[in-house]
Order: structure tokens, then sequence, then C-alpha cells
């Protein structure tokens, strides 16, 4: 028996014409907002030549993760304040009519059990749609947020990001960059860290490592050390530990030629502390770069402050000072492994990763320098 010829077989198919695709419009404002272990932090964006102009921010201390270390799981009072911070995120995206956003949450709601129902009571109450994200995810963000600030002259590059709940470290190797490429390979990786070959010579993500250890967590571990010296030595030492498997690791410290770049409220306080600004100024600490032995000074002055001292310092502020030796026990175990004189301080991270990665997906960036 012969096949049945399908209805309509043979007949010659109806041109389609295909739309013609819509421009990128350069005049549209971009949302991204970071929800982490402490904060809610927004930035409401335009794109501007190769870089961004910010229209409007938003940043309050949450809190989500307080008591997730015990429970594993987001209290009700913790989820509670995150929603009503998230609504007024929700009316400044409403105010300025914002066409794209996006709006992810990190190592709390990966680590909390009932972060599904978190998710779904945000999207209920404020009709967001926040998204929790990978820790590969979360490090690649970071890293291309940095762009603008690696320098043409690095050729070993390592990103750290001192989160509330984690730590990311991303080492890459940009040897066959072309200098004046280099900040711009960085911004090519916000399609992945393994990147196809193509026309231009890529940067190499020799390894990345996600501690799920950040500046709360690493305080609730050690919390039952009285001695301020001891809980810092200890905290130090235990972070170091964590990086055993990280493949920099055991190689021999260079630093012709290698540049730290770190992002986090950690290292942006302790470059206040370092130019002894009195109240905080962005345009003096984005940017900056620091030696080991600056950062050991202002880390040692810590110390010899003690817990009253630092409360009443104004560059560390009391928000910051719960936190602030956990995030330099961690900062000093990265010093020790990998000495430099080029540690560059970034006031930047996942909200400005999150713009660049949608405006270079849109093709609303400007190919020029940064």
């Amino acid at each position: 028996m012969a096949p049945r010829r399908p209805d309509g077989a043979g007949a010659f198919p109806k041109a389609v014409e295909s739309p013609a695709p819509q421009k990128p419009d350069p005049n549209a404002l971009y949302a991204a907002l970071d929800l982490g272990t402490n904060s809610c932090r927004m930035l409401i964006a335009q794109p501007k030549g190769s870089q961004f102009h910010v229209i409007d921010s938003f940043s309050k201390n949450v809190q989500l993760g307080v008591g997730l270390e015990g429970s594993n799981r987001l209290s009700r009072n913790s989820m509670n304040r995150t929603i009503s911070a998230m609504r007024i995120c929700r009316q400044k995206i409403n105010r300025h009519k914002v066409g794209r956003m996006r709006l992810v949450a990190t190592e709390a709601c990966r680590r909390a059990l009932n972060a599904d129902q978190f998710v779904n009571q945000v999207r209920r109450e404020t009709g967001l749609p926040l998204e929790i994200i990978v820790p590969e995810e979360e490090a690649r963000l970071a890293v291309i947020s940095c762009a603008p600030l690696v320098s043409t002259k690095t050729e070993q590059l390592l990103v750290v990001d001192i989160g509330g709940g984690s730590t990311e470290l991303v080492w890459i190797d940009l040897t066959k960059v072309p200098r004046a490429d280099r900040p711009r390979a960085i911004m090519r990786l916000h399609s992945g860290f393994r990147q196809d070959p193509g026309p231009f010579p890529a940067a190499k993500v020799v390894d990345w490592i996600s501690v799920p250890l950040g500046v709360a967590t690493l305080r609730d571990q050690f919390s039952d050390v009285e001695d301020d010296t001891a809980r810092f030595a200890l905290m130090s030492w235990y972070f170091e530990e964590k990086l055993a498997d990280f493949a920099p690791y055991a190689d021999e410290p260079v630093r012709e030629g290698f540049q730290i770049i770190g992002t986090s409220g950690t290292v942006t306080t302790v470059a206040a502390s370092h130019l002894g600004l009195r109240r905080y100024d962005r345009t003096k600490v984005d940017g900056l770069r620091m030696t080991s032995d600056q950062i050991d000074a202002v880390i040692s002055n810590y110390l010899a402050l003690g817990p009253a001292g630092r409360r009443a310092d104004p560059r560390i502020g009391r928000d910051r000072q719960a936190l602030i030796m956990s995030g330099a026990a961690i900062l000093q175990a990265l010093m020790r492994l990998w000495p430099t004189d080029r540690l560059s301080v970034a006031d930047r991270g996942l909200r400005e990763g999150l713009l660049y990665a949608q405006m270079s997906a849109d093709g609303v960036l400007e190919d020029g320098p940064y």
C-alpha cells in the first residue's frame, strides 16, 4: 500500500516576509536588583556610550539571611523586611517606566529550604520576577562588572567578590589577548566562562570557585569566640582552608603582570579607611589601587581599635562594623596567598554586571574604549 500523501503536499509554499529586526532603543531604561544575604540593592540605568548612566538607585540592609545558619530556612521576619524593600523597588521601576529588568537572589536563597515559597511570595505581593542564580553566574556577573578596571598591562587577573553568604573567586589568563583589548575581553565573558573560538582572542578562565562563606556566614561560624584578635585569626585561616581546591592556590605568587580586583563592601570600606575619608566618596574609592602592605596596615588598625573603636569609626559605620572583621579576615587570607601591588578597589558588583550583560545582549552599548 502506497504511503498516504499529506494534504497540501506539492503545493507551492506561500512566501513569508520576515519582519525587520527592531533596532535597540538607546533611550531604554534597564533595572538590576541584587538580593543578597544582608542587603537588597537596585540600580536603574540608561546606556551611555560603552557604559551606562545611573538614573536611580536603592539600597537597604534587610538581613535576609538572619538565622539561616541554624535553621536552613528564611525567617518570616526577614522575608517581610525584604518584601517591604522590594515594594519600594517596584514603585521606582513603575515610576521610571523601566522596559528591561533582571532581579536576582544569591546565596541565602540558594541555601534556604523555603526559597521557592519566598520567591512566589515576592511575585504575589510585589509582581517582581525574582530568580535565584547559580554560583557560576554570580561569579561571571561580578567579573564583567569589573571590566573597566582591568589594566591593559594585566596578564593574570583574580576577581574576588566578598558577599554576605559566599565569596566568589575567578582567575583569568589574559596573556593571549592584545593589551588594548583586555578590558573588552572581560566584557565578552557575559556570554559564559567557556568562550567559543571567534574572531577575537578570548580571556581564558583558568579556574573559579564559590566558597560558601561570606561576611555574615563566616562571622556566625565563630560567634562563640570572645577574644577579638583570636576570632579574627581563626576566621582568616579557616577561609584559607576552603581554597585548597582552587587551582591557582599552590602556584608561586607573582607580582609582575598580576592584578586583583576586589568588589565588596569590605574592600571599599578598607579603601575608605586607607584614604582617611570622613564621608564616603565613590569617585575616590572606585578604581583605587592598594598594596598588600597598605591593606595590612588598615586591618592592623581595625584590630587595635577593638569592637568599641570600630563602632565609633565613621569610615566603618554602625551597619558595617558587625561584619568588617570577617570581611577583613577573608581579604587578609587572599593577600597572604597572592601579595600584590595592584589590588584594584571596585565599588561595583552584581548589579553593574547585570546591567552590562543585559545591555551587551541587546547591542545598545557602543563598541568603544572604557
